[in-house]
């Protein structure tokens, strides 16, 4: 799922945290925007292939 993801959010994925109904991953502080997507366009088409909610945060 790790490079399934970094392929659809365009980032390096530092952590992937998987609880029951969300996935938080953690990405460099730098690229939570990149990650994010234009008005949440990525993390929202990202939610829809994966199946859950999908909720980023920045790690340095």
């Amino acid at each position: 799922m790790r490079d399934r993801l970094e392929k659809m959010l365009n980032v390096k994925i530092l952590e992937i945290e998987e609880l029951d109904d969300r996935i938080v991953v953690y990405v460099p502080e730098d690229q939570v925007r990149i990650a994010v997507g234009s008005g949440g366009a990525a993390v929202k088409a990202a939610e829809l292939v994966i199946g859950k909610k999908i909720e980023v945060k920045g790690r340095s």
